[in-house]
């Protein structure tokens, strides 16, 4: 029987049920609760609804509200009754409610767990998904409080509401009776709804950014009167680079007769502009932008690039100021990139939007880049801009966003857009923190799949103002999830730019084995050093001599693309003394025309440049280029030499000193194979067929920064071959998840975060088919001997005390004990050096076969989800963060990979002789512990450690577990955006 206080707790406003939604045309709207305070905003809504959606709703020509009905759809218990409103600029633009319902059909209480729901959306704003996200959220309140079952009775003329509840890929019943069409469905969440949720998603969040970056007019809001300042050049950048939309510049001081700024029309308000504007940038000072929201919000504006500074990088007052900026343009329906931020570039030749601070358009291209810093971001582009063009071709920019402070488009926005883009085809990624690594992950997965994703990624926080959850996972357990998720890491923004030109210029290689060739035996050694350190499979180095013509690095370049032993090509060149020496643009065409033969294999360059002694020995000479050699003809881009700066480009001007240092703390092999000198057989010189498009090869200045940009390629395209196939979570007869969840349940019941007794922990690890060596207690020396005795010999005893416990390099535990002689001696041993044994808590327990030491664990992480690692025991694997890590559920193939991942895997196959151990045990018991944690996300941490991986078979020698309720499953609810 409820108590008034329980009554009480019905009504109270259900806050958390709040959210901001983005639709499927790119625009936002806010879903909330529906009050009593609603009643006008209900009555002025339904009054713009057509007579056609009001009859769909109530059946029957219904052109008012009564009073009666006013009350009834505004006074909801939040339990029993619900209502929620889609709004936009704080006025309805749909509603949905629910009323739970007996068996009978009428209104009821819990234990009922079926409801009817009803939904009405404004006739101006039908087809913009509305429903569907008033669907997700009104399923997710109704699971809340107890509802697992929709009813809804739909005329069969409404075929727009049928559609919706249709497509939402819940399970369901359809039945036809009295002229209605009557449909049922089940709200638990099934992989058919969450794909289908996950698709509106994409749609929805892609839409918004190309709403941003491809506008179909601009206004820019802040320019000032005199040149110079942020908003003045921004309009100019955006002119210069030839944007083909209607550009406007505003200002609220501008005078009456100002009618022209810089070519471009003048307003003082957005307000006076005659016509739709579908991006402002905004670059006024923070005090002044809630006014230019607002009339931004009022005239229809879609988006707001918001260039102002002043908000939560300076502390609080600014924090609370950014979230007030956020929800105000988001009642608007608008998105914002920023505050604080750098700009937005699409070099797209329908589009030519430079809204940034960037004084020069890039070079179009096909690589997508985002940064959170706009420092990075310019760093970036300059990068690019030195590199991308020049060397062996153009490559360049399809979009760049800088999003600032970030405080709503963010990295996972902006790779929803790109997942479908047809103009780019890499994306190089800048993240100073990763707000929601969930969800990141799974589109990084799913965007990897389809295009090269490369990401440097930095140890801050979320940034300034953000009410995200934070992971407590370590950087590097990030970032090794990440690695599965089939994201490039790279640590430096030269790696960034590196990986970024080899894979939007080559194909990725079919392997690891490199042919290496050039015209210096040191250079190629360097670079075969590289490979080996690197984890390729690099062949002896074809040294073609210094005297190399352009025409021999086109046999030597066909030759190795032509060989099935070889997956790739590292051609090293250093500037040559001499008349038959190649200049710049034979080299780079001889390379070229033979790279396009093999279209299939990437090629990269390594080139030393000699500086101001190549160019002063290429003038001194007084020569000119030298003629094209066997039929190879010249071009207009060089690709090593002195001439390199002069052409416009200065790929070494710019060193990353963490690059170095990396490069420097790889070791590299001392066993050198001897180089192998002079080309191949010679073979005739073909070139390109005419009219195709040069083949791009990018060019570094250093052996290991090509080597590495190619190892990265190499490891993930074995990653998108293994995707294909990525396995399946094995099914075991033996689990009793049933059993599991009732000693869960029955064990939470004590209190919140449970560290499980070593009985229970036993006792839910069988359920799961995982069992654990009992040790038994030894208080005292009789009872050690009483236990061995039970147990039988040999034994172990080992001290379990906190600061001892899996500690047996501190001499904590004594094994292969063959008698009570000798268990006796090693009690007293360990009482003398150690204390009491109320201090020590020592154990005993029988031996098991020898092998090797490892240590599994499951997490769940509160923002990444649920993470199972492993690696071996001990100090040393500890000190070097030996640890591999994978998202749970775990895939057989997953858990393959997972334990040959660490670096000291050869110990499980045999290093040096030894016996290898039973690794397929090991991966089913990685499964099976991956299965419970998937299971049971009550289940928030599993230790089991040490694992004793035998020849046959392993044992597990001790385990932890700790229960707790499971963190709130963001990832499974209705889509939102973050909340502020």
């Amino acid at each position: 029987m409820q108590t008034p206080a329980d009554r009480q707790d019905r009504h109270e406003y259900p806050a958390h049920w709040e959210a901001d939604v983005v639709l499927r045309d790119g625009g936002t709207a806010r879903i909330r609760p529906i009050t009593a305070d609603d009643a006008d905003r209900l009555v002025s809504f339904y009054e713009q609804v057509s007579d056609e959606s009001k009859y769909y709703r109530f059946f029957a020509p219904y052109p008012r509200l009564s009073a009666k009905d006013v009350h009834r759809f505004t006074h909801h218990d939040f339990v029993d009754r619900v209502g929620l409103a889609a709004t936009v600029g704080g006025e309805f633009i749909a509603t949905v409610r629910y009323d739970r319902i007996g068996a009978d059909g009428m209104a009821a209480s819990a234990p009922a767990d079926e409801a009817e729901v009803a939904f009405l959306v404004q006739d101006a704003h039908q087809g913009r998904g509305v429903a569907s996200a008033l669907l997700e959220h009104i399923a997710a309140v109704a699971r809340e409080r107890g509802i697992r079952r929709f009813a809804a009775e739909v005329l069969p003329a409404n075929t727009k509401m049928i559609k919706v509840f249709t497509d939402a890929g819940y399970t369901q019943k359809r039945s036809f009776e009295d002229g209605v069409v009557r449909l049922e469905f089940d709200l638990e969440p099934t992989d058919r709804s969450l794909a289908v949720q996950r698709a509106r998603e994409q749609r929805a969040e892609a839409r918004s950014v190309r709403r941003l970056l491809a506008p179909g007019s601009v206004a820019v809001i802040g320019v000032g009167r005199a040149p110079g300042g942020v908003g003045r050049s921004v309009l100019g950048n955006i002119r210069d680079a030839g944007y083909r939309g209607p550009l406007h510049a505003v200002n609220s001081a501008f005078p009456e007769d100002v009618k022209e700024i810089d070519g471009v029309r003048a307003y003082r308000s957005v307000r006076d502009i005659e016509g739709p504007v579908d991006l402002a940038v905004v670059a006024v000072p923070a005090d002044r932008v809630p006014g230019v929201v607002a009339e931004c919000g009022a005239h229809g504006v879609q988006g707001l690039v918001v260039l102002s500074a002043g908000y939560a990088e300076i502390g609080p007052e600014g924090r609370e100021r950014q979230r007030a900026l956020v929800r105000q343009a988001r009642a608007y329906g608008m998105r914002i990139i920023g505050p604080n931020a750098f700009g937005v570039i699409n070099t797209a030749s329908d589009v030519r939007l430079n809204a940034s601070l960037a004084p020069e358009m890039p070079r179009p291209g096909r690589i997508g880049m985002f940064a959170q810093s706009g420092a990075i971001g310019i760093a970036l582009l300059s990068r690019l801009h030195r590199r991308g063009g020049g060397i062996t071709g153009v490559t360049g920019v399809s979009t760049f966003v800088s999003s600032g402070n970030r405080a709503d488009v963010s990295g996972n926005d902006v790779l929803q857009y790109w997942f479908d883009d047809p103009d780019t085809d890499v994306v190089l990624m800048y993240l100073e923190s990763i707000g929601n690594p969930r969800k990141f992950t799974r589109l990084a997965r799913r965007t990897a799949a389809a295009k090269p994703l490369v990401v440097v990624q930095g140890a801050g926080s979320a940034p300034q103002g953000h009410a995200v959850r934070a992971t407590r996972l370590p950087h590097d357990t990030v970032s090794a999830l990440l690695r599965q998720a089939g994201v490039i890491r790279v640590d430096t923004i030269t790696e960034l730019v590196d990986a970024g030109l080899l894979l939007a210029r080559q194909p990725l290689p079919a392997g690891p084995r490199v042919t290496i060739l050039g015209n210096s035996e040191s250079l190629g050694m360097l670079t075969y050093d590289r490979c080996l350190a690197e984890g390729l499979e690099p062949s002896t180095p074809i040294d073609l001599t210094t005297s190399a013509t352009a025409a021999d690095f086109h046999r030597a370049l066909s030759h190795a693309l032509a060989d099935d032993a070889s997956d790739a090509v590292v051609v090293t060149a250093i500037p040559a003394i001499g008349e038959a020496s190649p200049d710049d643009v034979e080299l780079a065409e001889a390379l070229r025309s033979a790279a396009a033969a093999a279209p299939e294999k990437p090629v990269l360059v390594v080139h030393v440049e000699l500086g101001g002694l190549a160019e002063a020995l290429s003038l001194a000479t007084s020569t000119a280029p030298v003629p094209p050699a066997d039929g190879v003809v010249g071009g207009t881009v060089s690709v090593v030499g002195g001439r390199a700066e002069a052409e416009g480009t200065a790929p070494t001007a710019v060193h990353d000193r963490t690059a170095e240092q990396h490069s420097a703390a790889t070791p590299t092999p001392s066993v050198r194979p001897p180089a192998v000198r002079g080309a191949p057989p010679e073979t005739p010189v073909t070139l390109a067929p005419a009219g195709t498009t040069p083949r791009l090869i990018p060019a570094y200045p250093a052996a290991e920064r090509a080597v590495r940009a190619l190892a990265e390629a190499v490891k993930y395209a074995q990653w998108r071959r293994e995707a294909t196939e990525p396995g399946k979570v094995p099914e075991y007869d033996d689990i009793d998840e049933r059993g599991a969840a009732k000693l869960i349940a029955g064990l939470l019941e004590r209190g919140e975060g449970l560290a499980v007794g070593p009985e229970d922990t036993r006792e839910l690890l069988a359920a799961y088919g995982i069992r654990v060596r009992p040790a038994l207690p030894a208080p005292t020396p009789d009872a050690a001997a009483e236990a061995a005795h039970a147990l039988g010999y040999p034994v172990a005893l080992k001290a379990t005390a906190p600061h001892l416990r899996h500690r047996a390099d501190l001499g904590g535990v004594r094994l292969d004990l063959a008698d009570e002689e000798q268990l006796r001696r090693a009690y007293a041993e360990l009482t003398e050096l150690f204390g009491p044994a109320e201090q020590l808590r020592p154990v005993v327990q029988a031996m098991a076969a020898r092998g090797v030491d490892t240590v599994v664990r499951a997490v769940i992480d509160p923002a990444a989800g649920a993470v199972l690692s492993f690696g071996l025991a001990g100090a040393a694997s500890q000190l070097l963060g030996d640890t591999a890590h994978r998202l749970v559920p775990v895939t057989e193939r997953e858990a393959s990979s997972l334990v040959r991942s660490i670096r000291t895997a050869p110990l499980l196959f045999g290093w040096r002789g030894s016996t290898p151990v039973d690794t397929p045990a090991l991966e089913e018991l990685l499964l099976r512990v991956s299965r419970l944690v998937d299971d049971h996300p009550e289940v928030v941490a599993v230790t089991l450690e040490p694992v004793v991986v035998a020849q046959h078979g392993l044992t597990v020698l001790d385990a932890t577990i700790r229960l707790a309720p499971p963190p709130a499953r963001d990832d499974l609810g209705p889509r939102t955006l973050p909340v502020y």
